[in-house]
């Protein structure tokens, strides 16, 4: 019986340009190999949300499932950032920053995405899976 994740999975909002963009500059910088990107709107990423007990309808944070569970807010985003060999660095030194402050930023940032840089009908990522 083989279920152990090969590839970190994020989950993400792929109408959000401000998600997509992030995804984009993951594509270009992250290994090849380490992450496998899902749109909380594909059939994937909704089955997925069910199976870790989040809602469906809408999404208000990345999320990482890796082989130690899952994370979401900025303590998923530093742990996606400390995974890319070169942004380590700074990903160690956010991690100083209190949570609480961390995520009153990035709740912050995750109310007002829409607002500040839009939605978009299409997703940069191939919703097939």
């Amino acid at each position: 019986m083989e279920n152990q994740i090969t590839k970190d999975i994020i989950i993400f909002d792929g109408e959000c340009n401000l998600c997509n963009g992030v995804v984009g500059w993951l594509l270009k910088f992250a290994p090849e190999d380490l992450f496998q990107f899902v749109a909380f709107q594909s059939s994937y990423g909704q089955e997925l949300l069910k199976q870790h007990g989040f809602p469906t309808e809408q999404l208000d944070t990345v999320i990482l499932i890796d082989e130690h569970g899952v994370k979401t807010h900025s303590d998923g985003f530093l742990k996606i950032i400390a995974k890319i060999p070169k942004w380590k660095r700074v990903a160690a030194l956010l991690a100083f920053i209190p949570r609480m402050i961390r995520d009153f930023i990035y709740k912050t940032a995750s109310k007002n995405r829409v607002k500040w840089f839009g939605q978009s009908s299409s997703c940069t990522i191939d919703f097939s899976k």
